[in-house]
Order: C-alpha cells, then sequence, then structure tokens
C-alpha cells in the first residue's frame, strides 16, 4: 500500500500557474512540476473539501485548471474531531481567524491518519514554530501527525540539479 499525500490547495496552485517572474515563485512551480512528474505515482494522492473549495476560487480559467487536476483524486472529509482539532490548532498556536481553513487542512490529513501533507504554506502549515504546537495537539488527540512539507522535502532522491 502506498503512502497518503494530503495535496494542500498551494500546490496546485502552483502546479497550474503560468510561469512567474518572482524567482521564489517560480522555484517552487519548478519544483513542484518535478515532484508530479517523478514522485507523485509513489503516493496515494488525497485531498479535502477545503481543497476543492479554495481551488475552485479565483479567475475562472485558473481555477478550472487546478480543478482539473483534482477531480479524480480521492475526497477526505471533515469529521467532528478534525473541527476540534483545527480549533484547537487556532487557539494554541494564537492563529489569526483567517488561518482557519490552514488548521482544517493539518487536522484532516491527521484525523485521516495521512502520512504526509504537501504544501507550500509556510505561513501557518509548513512552519517550523508551529509544528511543535500542531504535533502537541494531535497527540492530545491521539492522532499522528502527518509529516508536513514541501514538495522539494518529499522529491527524495529524485530530486535532479
Amino acid at each position: 500500500m502506498k503512502p497518503r499525500v494530503y495535496l494542500e490547495t498551494s500546490v496546485i496552485s502552483y502546479l497550474t500557474a503560468r510561469p512567474s517572474r518572482d524567482l521564489i515563485a517560480a522555484a517552487h512551480q519548478s519544483l513542484t512540476a518535478e515532484w508530479w512528474d517523478r514522485r507523485r505515482t509513489d503516493f496515494e494522492l488525497v485531498i479535502s473539501e477545503i481543497v476543492l473549495h479554495e481551488a475552485g476560487k479565483g479567475d475562472p480559467a485558473a481555477a478550472r485548471r487546478r480543478l482539473d487536476i483534482l477531480r479524480d483524486l480521492p475526497m477526505l472529509r471533515a469529521t467532528e474531531t478534525s473541527k476540534r482539532v483545527a480549533e484547537t490548532i487556532m487557539v494554541d498556536a494564537r492563529l489569526p481567524a483567517t488561518a482557519f481553513p490552514d488548521a482544517l487542512h493539518i487536522a484532516i490529513a491527521a484525523d485521516h491518519g495521512v502520512e504526509f501533507l504537501l504544501t507550500w504554506n509556510c505561513r501557518h502549515i509548513a512552519n517550523a514554530e508551529i509544528l511543535p504546537t500542531v504535533a502537541r495537539i494531535c497527540r492530545r488527540f491521539q492522532l499522528e501527525t502527518p509529516a508536513i512539507c514541501t514538495p522539494e522535502e518529499l522529491l527524495g532522491g529524485a530530486h535532479v540539479n
């Protein structure tokens, strides 16, 4: 059985966006495309209703490209436990109210026992200052914290310079 990867919306956004002139964004796009091409088949990809909702926002053509990628992926539902975990993350990590969807991504992945959460959101998700709090909360709810990482970190030995 392949390990599962929860695809957070930022990964799909970088994968489907027009090439950026910003060097950091362009690097994220390149690494995301490399991960998608080289590693995605090594994992079972999953998403949630939050990902679909976020991917459907914005420019209609861009939203269509994002939703096309997500169309056939299994969708995990937010449970009452997921919502309680997300609310606890919000309070304990002192996140702004706007970060609730980010906390919910983490909570859904943990609640469903997903091994990896793939994201480029380093503000509220892949944030080294927040992760110890997230791990403590998951343990409190008797859940395993997924490995929260960027596509670059999940390239493994497949990365080619």
